[in-house]
């Protein structure tokens, strides 16, 4: 019995996602600007991630809403703040993790798991959000390495995996940014094993001469080219721009 409502519920979900697409084409018409929810998670139960969340403010996030505003200036879209986020309430329960098989089905019930769990995770914030990002933080000393982030544009949520320590603060904001404009519908411009952006779509200029080093790093290229062969992580939002195409996806260039 159980396994069957289980089942009609997702169901309904899917029909809303349907739903949720055709009004997400209407939204990048960037008529109006998009409301953030961050909330925080503490994915590895450590003392360290409890502590770190403790001391998250909006102004730890404020970098993003600059970062957005610049580059909105820079296309040219006529709005002076498209994205303003918000500090919501720190979520107990941990997201999904994406399928390890990457198989069409799981994909598809994973994406309909995480949006059930959405609904039932997102405690109220001051203005209602367009936009969810979870952060899972995780002290670097227990897990040197963290796995890929995932977002979904239908739904317009996301995990977003980070460091909880104040040295990675600059960095984890570049990951938020990435993840954030995935639920915009951009698309990643690296290649997936070897991490390398992809040239040029994941160049921030790729009409430089000489072309390496490129002086930013593409949002959704992820790493700063410093040569064919290799690419380093860029350090602060500073160092990032978002590249032409990835503009044109979520709707700044027609």
């Amino acid at each position: 019995m159980w396994k069957f409502i289980r089942i009609t519920i997702l169901l309904l979900i899917l029909a809303m996602v349907l739903q949720q697409s055709f009004m997400a084409r209407a939204d990048l018409e960037w008529k109006k600007n998009f409301y953030v929810a961050l909330y925080p998670v503490n994915a590895d139960g450590t003392i360290a991630a409890t502590e770190y969340i403790k001391t998250l403010t909006k102004d730890d996030f404020l970098a993003i809403e600059d970062f957005f505003a610049e580059e909105a200036e820079r296309y040219v879209l006529g709005m002076r703040r498209p994205i303003a986020v918000q500090l919501g309430p720190e979520v107990k329960s941990i997201p999904p993790a994406p399928p390890s098989d990457g198989s069409v089905l799981s994909n598809m019930l994973w994406s309909l798991n995480f949006r059930w769990f959405a609904w039932n995770n997102s405690p109220k914030v001051l203005v209602k959000p367009e936009i969810r990002l979870y952060l899972l933080y995780y002290d670097p000393n227990s897990s040197g390495h963290l796995v890929h982030s995932t977002a979904l544009d239908k739904g317009r949520i996301g995990r977003v995996n980070l460091f909880a320590d104040k040295a990675y603060s600059n960095q984890n904001l570049v990951v938020v940014a990435h993840e954030l404009l995935h639920t915009l519908s951009a698309t990643d411009k690296y290649d997936l094993n070897s991490t390398l952006p992809i040239f040029p779509d994941g160049f921030a200029n790729p009409e430089k001469q000489p072309l390496y080093p490129q002086d930013f790093a593409e949002l959704m290229g992820g790493y700063l080219p410093v040569d064919e062969t290799r690419a380093v992580t860029p350090k602060s939002l500073s160092q990032v721009l978002i590249g032409e195409k990835s503009a044109r996806e979520i709707g700044w260039v027609k």
